[in-house]
């Protein structure tokens, strides 16, 4: 997360105690909100540094890449957590005030604010729940849980997965707040790089141009063309049940088509996909959280920001050599 910097107010004595981590920021980040204000990121950079007495030396520190200061970087996390849970909101692109729940967290008085007590919060522990879901390593190990019991290259992994639903998590937020036409230009956009609809140019003449019969567009499912898949994507509000995609099947019927695909930033009910689980036709649902993730796989509407490179001894190299 890269955030604007600034000079801050600095105590002379500093502190002796290292930089705190986010979850330390939580209760400092909510009550900088009190006010009721809107507050923008430095603000927040701000109650930190003076609730902590933090030193000119702890403001210097820096992440491991060297691109972002720890201050800055877990601030960010701070008020990450805290618009997931419904503590703060952001009104605008660049501003955060607290919602009524946050008012009513402050009004409880307590000591400090962890990760275990937002969990309380449905829609907070949902997003725990997917991503401990998405992130299992062969080993069972979550990626929630980065501590000194793994190994190295386990919290590495861990943390990459963790980062990597923030980011999904990010994503289905953006994808939701389209316009319909650009919705359509990012389905184009991914099914073209999962290989299919031939050129960009090609599906995008397929798709989002028909709306005829409950198919919102038709693309080829190889690039010569051989067999072609019916596509309908939309960002519905609420769930996807079994009534639209069965309408969706008949559609199907006909074209006197064998595939489609149902694509949405919600999701489906379990009757949708106990349906399509017992139907001849072909019908893939691919709902808003997997949607983001295949676009994440296939680099469409993301970017890349750091790439590290993890490198082993190599033995075959140092025998051939003549070592001993």
């Amino acid at each position: 997360m890269r955030r604007t910097e600034r000079c801050f107010q600095i105590d002379a004595g500093g502190s002796d105690m290292p930089v705190p981590d986010y979850q330390a920021m939580l209760l400092p980040v909510l009550r900088s909100t009190a006010d009721g204000q809107e507050h923008k990121f430095p603000d927040a950079a701000d109650a930190v540094v003076r609730h902590f007495r933090l030193s000119e030396e702890d403001l210097a520190q820096r992440l491991p890449s060297g691109r972002e200061t720890s201050v800055n970087d877990r601030v960010g996390w701070a008020l990450w957590y805290l618009k997931r849970a419904g503590l703060i909101e952001k009104p605008t692109r660049s501003t955060f005030r607290i919602t009524q729940r946050g008012r009513d967290v402050l009004a409880e008085g307590l000591p400090a604010l962890t990760t275990s007590y937002l969990m309380r919060f449905p829609e907070f522990a949902e997003l725990m729940r997917r991503s401990r879901r998405t992130s299992q390593t062969p080993q069972q190990a979550p990626a929630a849980a980065v501590t000194a019991d793994l190994s190295p290259g386990e919290q590495l992994e861990a943390s990459y997965l963790q980062l990597r639903q923030v980011l999904a998590d990010e994503l289905l937020q953006k994808l939701k707040a389209t316009t319909p036409p650009f919705f359509e230009k990012l389905v184009v956009r991914l099914l073209v790089a999962m290989g299919y609809g031939g050129s960009e140019a090609d599906a995008g003449q397929a798709v989002g141009k028909s709306g005829d019969g409950g198919v919102d567009g038709v693309i080829k499912e190889d690039k010569l063309g051989l067999d072609v898949v019916y596509v309908q994507a939309k960002r519905w509000e609420g769930k996807v049940g079994r009534p639209l995609v069965q309408a969706f099947a008949g559609s199907l019927e006909g074209f006197k088509a064998r595939k489609g695909v149902m694509i949405t930033t919600s999701g489906f009910t379990p009757d949708a996909h106990e349906y399509v689980n017992r139907i001849e036709k072909r019908i893939v649902l691919i709902d808003g959280e997997r949607l983001a993730q295949l676009m994440i796989d296939h680099g469409v509407g993301v970017a890349d920001v750091e790439t590290y490179v993890v490198k082993r001894v190599d033995e075959d190299q140092f025998q051939s050599e003549g070592v001993v």
